[in-house]
Formats: C-alpha cells, sequence, structure tokens
C-alpha cells in the first residue's frame, strides 16, 4: 500500500463522514424538528422509549446526536433520568441501520437483480435525482429529499473508495500481523474505541472495519473485540456534551458511558466463557460487511434486553458517581433558560420550537406585569411594585436569553419557515421588552399620585378605566395572535390600535378642558399625560407584533405601506372593525 491509496483511503473516510452528516442533516430537516418532539413527549414507558430511541437514531443516522439531544433535555429538565435510560439504550440499536446499509458493498452477483442492489450501481441513480431535486425544484421539502438522496451516494462512494484503497493491504504481512493482535479481546476493544473516539462516530468506524474486511484479512475473531470497542468509543461525543451541563445531563452521559462498558464486558465474559467449551468455529472465518451488522446488531439487541430491566440501577449507579450537594437538592426549579441549551442549535426546527415557547412565556410575564401596573392607578401597594421590578428585571433577561440564542441560531442552516421564525421573535421579543418597560413607567406615574396624594377626577378615572380596557384587549389579542398565529385575529389588532389613537386625542382634549375650568391640577395633568402616552406606545407595540406576524405570512409585506393601505382604503372589513371597537370603548 503505498502513499496514494493512504490518501485515497483518508478522501474515502472524508467523503463517507459528510455523506453520513448531509444525509442525516436532510432526513431531520424533513421531518422539521417532530422527532425531537416525539422524544420530548413519548418517553414516559421503558419499551416505548427503546423503540423511540431506535427509530429516531435509525432516521438521523447517529447515536451520538440522539444521546447528544437527550443530555439536552435532561439538562433542560425537559426529560428525568428514568425517561433518557429508554431512548439512549435504542439508540445503540438504531445506529446499526447504517451497517446494513453499508453491508450492501458487500453483494457478490451476476444476477441483473441482485446487481441493481450494490451502491455502485445505484448510487449515481441516487445522486442524480438528488442533484435534480437540489438544483431545479424549489419546493423545500423535496430539496430536503435531494439532500438525503445525495449524501446518501456520497456516503456509499465514500465507502467503496475506502475499500478500494485498502485492498492492497492484503499482501502487507505487518497489516496482517497487526490484525492478528486484534483478536486479543482487550487490545480489540481498546483499538475499537480509540478509532472511535477520535472520529466521535461509532457508524463510520464500523464502516471502517466493514472496507477493511473487503481486503479478505479479517477474520470474525478480530473483528468481534473491536465492534465491542466502537461501542465504549462512541460514549466520548455524550460526555463532551455534558461539560458545562447540571449534574442530572452529566448522569445521563454517564448512564450511556455505564450502559456499553456494563453491556460490553457482560458480554465478552459470557461468550468467550462459551467459546473455551464450544469452540467457535465461525471466528476464524474471513469477515464479511453483512456479518459486521449481524454482530452490531445483535450485541446491541441483546445488551438492550438484558440491562432494560436494571435500568432504574443504571441510574442510581449514575447518581453515586455524581452525587447532590445540599444546596442543589432544594433548587428545583426549572428554568426557561435551560430551554435555549446550545445542544439544540444544530437541531434548528427544535430549537427554534423551544424559543417560540419561552418568548410566549415572557410575553406573558409582560403582559401580568403591565397589568399589575394598571391596577396600581386605582389602587397602590407596595408589594406589588416590589413584583412589577421584580418581572421587568425577568423580562429583561429573557430579552438577552432569547436575543443572543436566536442570534447563534440564525447562523445556523435553517429552513425558510424557521428563518421567518426567528425573524419574528427578534422582533417581538423587543415589542415585549418595551411593553413590560412601559409598564414600569405606569407604576411610577401611579407611586407618584400615592405620594403627593394626588387623585383623579370622577370623570376622568371613567375616561382612563375605558382607555385601560382597550389596552387590555389589544394586548391580550396580540399575544393570543403571536401564540396561535391566527391571521384573521392579526387584523383585528390594527382597527383597534387606531381606536386607541383616537381615545389617546378625545383624553387630551378633556384633560385640557378640565385645567381650564380647574376641575384638574397642571401637576396631576402631567401624571395623566404620562400614563396615556405610555398606554399609546404600548398599543404601537401590540400592533407591531401583529404586523410582524402577517409579514411572515405575506411575501414582500412592507409595514408602512399596509398600515397606510388598511387606513386609507375602502377596506370594508377594516371599517367594519374599526367601528365595533369604537362603539365598545366609547367615552361617556
Amino acid at each position: 500500500m503505498d502513499f496514494f491509496n493512504v490518501i485515497t483511503m483518508i478522501g474515502g473516510l472524508a467523503l463517507f463522514l459528510y455523506g453520513m452528516n448531509t444525509m442525516g442533516n436532510g432526513l431531520e430537516k424533513l421531518s422539521g424538528g417532530k422527532l425531537e418532539k416525539l422524544l420530548e413527549k413519548l418517553t414516559s414507558n421503558p419499551l416505548k422509549a427503546v423503540l423511540l430511541g431506535t427509530a429516531v437514531t435509525a432516521v438521523i443516522q447517529s447515536s451520538s446526536a440522539t444521546t447528544v439531544m437527550v443530555v439536552g433535555f435532561v439538562n433542560s429538565g425537559i426529560m428525568r433520568l428514568s425517561q433518557a435510560v429508554g431512548i439512549i439504550m435504542g439508540a445503540n440499536i438504531g445506529t446499526t441501520v447504517t451497517s446494513w446499509i453499508l453491508s450492501l458493498s458487500g453483494i457478490e452477483s451476476n444476477n441483473f437483480y441482485i446487481k441493481l442492489l450494490k451502491p455502485t450501481t445505484f448510487s449515481p441513480i441516487l445522486a442524480l435525482i438528488g442533484v435534480v431535486l437540489l438544483l431545479f425544484i424549489k419546493n423545500e421539502k423535496k430539496k430536503d429529499i435531494g439532500s438525503i438522496l445525495i449524501g446518501f451516494a456520497i456516503l456509499m462512494f465514500g465507502m467503496e473508495t475506502m475499500s478500494d484503497a485498502v485492498k492492497p493491504l492484503a499482501d502487507v504481512p505487518a497489516f496482517t500481523n497487526t490484525l492478528t493482535m486484534f483478536s486479543q479481546p482487550l487490545l480489540g476493544m481498546l483499538a475499537g474505541a480509540a478509532l472511535t473516539a477520535i472520529i466521535q462516530s461509532s457508524s463510520a468506524s464500523v464502516g471502517i472495519l466493514q472496507a477493511l474486511c473487503m481486503t479478505g484479512s479479517v477474520s470474525f475473531g478480530i473483528a468481534l473485540p473491536i465492534i465491542m470497542g466502537q461501542n465504549i468509543g462512541t460514549c466520548i461525543t455524550a460526555i463532551l456534551s455534558a461539560i458545562g451541563a447540571n449534574k442530572n445531563a452529566k448522569r445521563a452521559a454517564l448512564i450511556h458511558l455505564y450502559f456499553n462498558l456494563i453491556g460490553t464486558m457482560l458480554f465478552m465474559i459470557v461468550f468467550y466463557t462459551l467459546n473455551l467449551f464450544l469452540k467457535f468455529s465461525f471466528l476464524g472465518e474471513t469477515a464479511n460487511p453483512a456479518g459486521i451488522a449481524v454482530i452490531h446488531s445483535f450485541f446491541n439487541i441483546v445488551a438492550t434486553v438484558v440491562l432494560l430491566p436494571f435500568s432504574k440501577w443504571l441510574v442510581k449507579l449514575a447518581c453515586i458517581s455524581i452525587r447532590d450537594e445540599k444546596q442543589e437538592i432544594d433548587d428545583k426549579q426549572k428554568s426557561d433558560f435551560q430551554l435555549l441549551d446550545i445542544r439544540f442549535l444544530d437541531k434548528t426546527s427544535y430549537a427554534t420550537e423551544q424559543c417560540r415557547n419561552v418568548t410566549m412565556n415572557m410575553a406573558e410575564l409582560a403582559k401580568d406585569s403591565l397589568f399589575k401596573a394598571m391596577g396600581l392607578i386605582v389602587e397602590y401597594n407596595k408589594d406589588v411594585e416590589k413584583e412589577i421590578r421584580e418581572m421587568e428585571d425577568k423580562v429583561d433577561k429573557y430579552e438577552d436569553e432569547l436575543g443572543s440564542y436566536l442570534v447563534k441560531l440564525s447562523s445556523k442552516n435553517l429552513s425558510e419557515k424557521d428563518s421567518r421564525t426567528i425573524s419574528i421573535l427578534l422582533h417581538c421579543i423587543g415589542d415585549l421588552e418595551r411593553i413590560s418597560d412601559h409598564a414600569i413607567n405606569i407604576m411610577e406615574a401611579a407611586k407618584e399620585m400615592f405620594e403627593k396624594e394626588l387623585r383623579f377626577s370622577h370623570d376622568a378615572l371613567q375616561e382612563i378605566t375605558i382607555y385601560t380596557q382597550a389596552i387590555k384587549e389589544i394586548v391580550s389579542t396580540s399575544i393570543h395572535v403571536f401564540e396561535t398565529e391566527d391571521i384573521t385575529l392579526a387584523t383585528t389588532v390594527e382597527p383597534l390600535e387606531e381606536v386607541i389613537d383616537k381615545l389617546n386625542e378625545k383624553l387630551k382634549s378633556r384633560h385640557i378642558k378640565r385645567l381650564r375650568n380647574g376641575s384638574c391640577t397642571i401637576e396631576l395633568g402631567f401624571v395623566l399625560s404620562d400614563i396615556i402616552n405610555n398606554y399609546e406606545r404600548i398599543a404601537d407595540h401590540c400592533s407591531n407584533i401583529a404586523i410582524w406576524l402577517l409579514h411572515s405570512k405575506e411575501d414582500g409585506l412592507e409595514t408602512h405601506g399596509y398600515i397606510d393601505k388598511l387606513r386609507h382604503s375602502d377596506n370594508e372589513d377594516f371599517k367594519k372593525q374599526y367601528i365595533q371597537f369604537k362603539e365598545k370603548y366609547q367615552l361617556p
């Protein structure tokens, strides 16, 4: 084997890894985050969790990716440790699907139909279809299918390239002698674990082993301990992802390691003990890609069947290894910010959905803060003031955390839908934060009235009460629009905002009249002006939220143009809704 064969083998490995990554990403984008949501919700039953872990990993072609997701779920409090065990076990089974796909490269026959199954036959066809879908079709889902097909073709081409590059090794005595060393169980395990830990993919390391089988120099006796080691080496990815996570997330990574370690040791002890008496003849036979896939699948299925009943003990072992500290035991409240886990950034659809959920919580907090502040106008309370200030701090924190997370997420390879959602969220969190700021301003105005013992006249209080009800409706409606993405409801926000603008003008006009006739003081007038100006700005922010949603649903919608069109055209729906709101919030 010369220098050029080495370069070819490395290139084949690079294509293999890239193809697997491209295919996995395409499958994940096609699912639109549904796989992650399934993992999140359907893990109460251990057997169901195993099946789900198997299915998800078979689709995304990476047990490491699944376990990293699990670590993220546990870290954010979405999933309990007991739920994580089944998913982790299922991930080990699901990853064997790749080895079965790769075993197609070992097919040898002159039969026409069987030759069609060889990668060298169907991979170019799939690549051609994939390129057509990717370059000439605009539908996003079909583009994802194109990515899957191209990824699969590249993966199989990489496998063939590696196989061709290592074939000359069969005539190299040093290579044969080295492989013979790996028939020693411990050395074989270490070699398999080391290779997998370096490339961080058990599927890829199994693929390399299957490529080496094509030389005819690898026996099942050599391959078996290497496969066992590969299952241990794949744990490195989850362990690395748990760095900086909370203790439960680290325990989830440890469960993955313990499951593979214990399963491997039990399998090796039982197998080689039986071999002493039964002398398994197949160990001396030349391994083939299909045989590698059988061993890989058999081990992971057996390990899961044996250890699933002891899943609670695996959890206990992880908890013993990483103990809680006393001060942490009392603080078990799940934080919204933990849902914004960096481990989800590569799962863009799921991460986007998490951002929507957290933004909804931010919206509810901003609304509650505002409504409490409005209540202080009528009856001031220092405890409520303190509560509003704390809520404002939380809203600010939401904006900071969401903003930085969304910026990171926006740099990823996003679908058109996710890209639009992120754009809406980035705009909306700013509007929500400003609503919370206005709540503070209203609270300060109410506090000033309390401290200076100022009281609104009966007429002024009636007018402010009606204005307050209008603001409460537009805030509640805009937040509901954001939550449900109801386009019909979104179109009702602008007519109400127009009514609020008119209310603002009327209140100012009436206030000036009261100043002239002496029924209102200048000092109280400043307070009233502060309150109604904040009300008007709140309505503007609510209008923005509704328009951002409409903007996302209608290509090319220009905000100011949209508002002008509504207000200055013969839009019958707008006029009808405007009249309804005008009558509803008619001043006495």
